[in-house]
């Protein structure tokens, strides 16, 4: 497949997604475009992106002035601290609103990035370079920023577009295969959500995907990200529609706060453990039919994905994450709301399954048989 550039294109934003092989070469030729006024820029990376991509980038950017900051992109530093530190290094340069900030690293990298980028003078150029596959597929699209705090992920934040996105798959060949697979998680939830057909590419391909075939790389990622922003579109700042995007969501976030974002389980195998509960909790509300269920499982299984939540417990219930799925942001009353799914490629309406913590406990152990 052919390099890909998607359009994000609704009343208030534009701009565009490259994907592909070797488009990061295509950056300076953007940046003139969509930012002709900047001279200053600001790359804010992942200690972890090879260096063979910042000599690149020195490369590409010579005609500008350029710093580059960069910082150990876990949960532990993804809070305010960071971003104050951030803030003060753009300050004291004297960066303009018409200067640059790109983040290039995986999603915390440009969630932070983007936090900063929202609130410097109110509003700096943004340019997302997304170098891990959960990135790609997600947190680069949708203008979603923002740090944790000590009651939850992502509690801190706001909605901010960047001018630009440049997926390029060449930063996933450095990749581990736990890496890949918190990519993963969230291009089969995408398929599960939205596309039926997807999900059967996928029962043939995710093989594929693992080996980092190009081809099959930049299909996941095209669709995944057209998945994305069909919700995004109807609903930017997430007040409807735009929440079934957080399917499995309500759970892995509270199995992420429980373990205090330990290294123990990643965002993407959260992901895969809360899919589950979702799916159980469809099952036990009588929305979705154990055989839907069955299909998702056997991916699971056939591409050794075998996390559940009880690999991560030593409980048979789910009684100890109850109180971290208070704090998720889609709760607006005593009650947790879930997106739950009908059948695969459909999920039920958001604010259409509210469960009590009370009724919550008493399914725990139902909840958790998987």
């Amino acid at each position: 497949m052919k390099n890909q550039e998607i359009k994000f294109n609704n009343l208030k934003h534009k701009y565009s997604i490259l994907i592909g092989k070797n488009v990061l070469g295509l950056l300076p030729k953007k940046i003139k475009l969509i930012c002709p006024e900047t001279k200053k820029i600001a790359i804010i990376i992942d200690k972890n992106v090879p260096n063979k991509f910042i000599k690149t980038l020195k490369n590409k950017l010579k005609g500008y002035k350029l710093i580059i900051v960069s910082f150990s992109a876990n949960e532990k530093f993804k809070c305010l601290k960071t971003v104050n530190l951030l803030l003060d290094k753009l300050l004291s340069n004297n960066f303009n609103r018409s200067d640059l900030v790109i983040s290039v690293g995986g999603g915390i990298t440009g969630d932070v990035t983007g936090f900063v980028a929202s609130i410097f003078k109110r509003g700096i150029n943004f340019i997302n370079i997304p170098t891990t596959l959960l990135a790609q597929v997600d947190s680069s699209i949708g203008g979603k920023t923002g740090v944790n705090s000590n009651y939850g992920k992502n509690l801190i934040g706001s909605f901010y577009q960047p001018k630009l996105v440049i997926s390029d798959t060449s930063f996933l060949d450095s990749l581990t295969r736990k890496e890949m697979i918190c990519g993963y998680a969230e291009v089969l939830k995408h398929s599960i959500i939205k596309d039926q057909k997807f999900f059967q590419w996928l029962k043939n391909n995710t093989k594929y995907i693992f080996l980092k075939k190009p081809e099959a790389l930049i299909y996941a990622i095209k669709k995944s990200c057209e998945i994305k922003m069909y919700f995004v579109n109807k609903d930017v700042n997430e007040k409807n529609i735009r929440m079934i995007l957080n399917f499995g969501h309500t759970f892995a976030h509270a199995i992420e706060v429980k373990h205090n974002y330990s290294k123990k389980i990643t965002h993407g195998e959260a992901v895969l453990s809360g899919m589950i509960l979702a799916l159980r909790v469809s099952i036990l509300k009588k929305i979705c039919n154990k055989k839907t269920v069955d299909k998702i499982v056997k991916i699971y299984d056939d591409n050794n994905l075998s996390y559940t939540y009880k690999k991560y417990s030593n409980s048979n219930s789910i009684n100890d994450i109850i109180p971290f799925l208070k704090n998720d942001k889609k709760n607006n009353d005593e009650k947790i709301n879930f997106i739950l799914l009908k059948k695969i490629g459909k999920t039920s309406a958001p604010n259409k399954n509210k469960i009590s913590i009370n009724n919550l406990k008493k399914l725990s152990k139902f909840i958790a048989q998987y």
